[in-house]
């Protein structure tokens, strides 16, 4: 699938589902802003989180009284009408699809949907680390290797201290390279192949690739794909995709 179609793909959902709910037309008041660091994960023990560290930044918007989030390197302040968000070139404009995902986001939080839509803070992430241990051992008993799409430390460290194999993608070149947790950060391109096509039996991708245009890589793979975090989350819902995230408990 190419990235064009996929995007296409999910507004048409996303306008069906929109339609069926009967706001479709409803002029609706979309905010959208960025958030500090600190507004988005709070103030983990941990400093080496992408939020806190890369160059992405994480966006929130409000729909009605729901809240919904996207990590994007892209980022925007945007106040405006649902049928704007709507109209927005997903697939060639990186700062249209960061405001879009997370009005999607909101959205469907809002119409019941889905939930886990905004970042879990302080102790949650590390918290979060156990419960996919949990999820993991509970729907992949019989999966050993796993390719962790995306640097999430706390992830990371949880999954180098299991019974699982990991090998971790990232595509910040500060983190490629870098052993942590007595595991190296390979390339998310040039080693995606040996990590996720040879390698990997199931794998653990982060939520926003729907932002940064490399979800397609993901897709129809012959290997199990799950993704985790909040910035998929109403994508997930609207298109089937598996996901796995836990916001919602440490809200």
């Amino acid at each position: 699938m190419t990235k064009e179609d996929f995007y296409r793909s999910l507004q048409s959902s996303f306008e069906a589902v929109l339609k069926q709910h009967g706001v479709g037309d409803e002029a609706v008041e979309v905010t959208c802003r960025a958030l500090s660091p600190e507004e988005a994960i709070g103030t983990p023990v941990r400093r080496d989180f992408p939020i806190l560290t890369g160059k992405d930044v994480m966006i929130q918007a409000r729909f009605r009284s729901s809240l919904g989030q996207a990590f994007t390197e892209a980022p925007l302040t945007f106040q405006g009408s649902l049928s704007e968000v709507l109209a927005a070139d997903l697939a060639g404009d990186p700062h249209a699809r960061g405001l879009y995902i997370a009005v999607l986001n909101a959205a469907a939080k809002e119409l019941g949907l889905c939930g886990d839509t905004v970042h879990c803070r302080t102790q949650g992430p590390e918290l979060c680390a156990g419960d996919m241990l949990s999820y993991l051992r509970t729907h992949y008993p019989d999966k050993r290797r796993v390719a962790l799409v995306g640097y999430q430390p706390a992830l990371l460290e949880m999954l180098s201290k299991s019974e699982y194999g990991v090998r971790v993608l990232d595509l910040n070149p500060a983190n490629v390279g870098q052993i942590r947790f007595g595991v190296t950060v390979e390339d998310g391109i040039r080693d995606y192949r040996s990590a996720v096509l040879e390698y990997a039996d199931l794998v653990l991708c982060t939520g926003s690739t729907i932002c940064n245009g490399t979800i397609t890589d993901y897709l129809d793979l012959p290997v199990e794909v799950v993704f985790f975090g909040t910035t998929i989350s109403g994508a997930a819902a609207l298109l089937g995709l598996k996901r796995a995230c836990f916001a919602d408990r440490y809200a």
